[in-house]
Formats: C-alpha cells, sequence, structure tokens
C-alpha cells in the first residue's frame, strides 16, 4: 500500500527530503513524474503518453502530500517508509485506498527508475 500524509500535517516539510521517489510535495505545488525518477515519459490512464516533467496539478493545496503512484513505501531503499519514521505528528499512514503487495511496490520502483 502506499503511504498518505493526513489533514493533521502541521507542514514542518521533514518527510519531503526523506523520499527517495520524490513523491512527496508540499501543498499547493505541481508535481512531476519525472521529479526523483528516471522516467522521461508516462503513458496515463487515457493512453495519452505525457512527458515526465509536465507539470501535474496538486492533490491538496493545504498541507504536505503523496503522489500515491509514486510511493513505494521506500521498498528497496529502506527497510520502513522514512517519511512516517521522521514525522513528528504521525501523519504519514497507510493509505487505506492503495493496497499493494512487496511485489507490486518493488515493480513500480524498478518501473519508476527504469531499472532493467
Amino acid at each position: 500500500m502506499a503511504i498518505m500524509i493526513t489533514d493533521e500535517c502541521i507542514n514542518c516539510g521533514a518527510c519531503e527530503p526523506e523520499c527517495p521517489n520524490t513523491a512527496i510535495y508540499e501543498g499547493g505545488m505541481d508535481w512531476t513524474w519525472g521529479g526523483g525518477t528516471e522516467l522521461k515519459e508516462v503513458e496515463i490512464e487515457d493512453g495519452e503518453v505525457i512527458p515526465g516533467d509536465a507539470p501535474q496539478a496538486p492533490i491538496s493545496d493545504e498541507f504536505y502530500y503523496i503522489v500515491s503512484d509514486k510511493c513505494t513505501e521506500c521498498m528497496g531503499f529502506h527497510e520502513e517508509p522514512q517519511c512516517a519514521a521522521v514525522c513528528p505528528v504521525d501523519c504519514c499512514v497507510d493509505d487505506p485506498d492503495y493496497r499493494e503487495t512487496e511485489d507490486e511496490l518493488l515493480a513500480k520502483k524498478s518501473w519508476l527508475h527504469q531499472e532493467a
């Protein structure tokens, strides 16, 4: 499963630099698929191919957020999600809407970082 940031976030920013996939963004900030990954282009749900550096709309305007499709729970990098480990208010929690197996998370990591 992916990690999500709850509305209890105090916007301290401790989580953002810890993410190996650059899946965490400040509220109101655009995000990109390519940021922190090796993706040069991405085929989105409707089949359209977009550049990896194309800005995507923020998921939250109020507090830090995690792009679930980029979150691998730090699999292949660390033993535990680093955002949750450093969060001073414990608002980085499992996202019940995104359940993924360890194999799925590792496959996502390989895709994001274009590993052979």
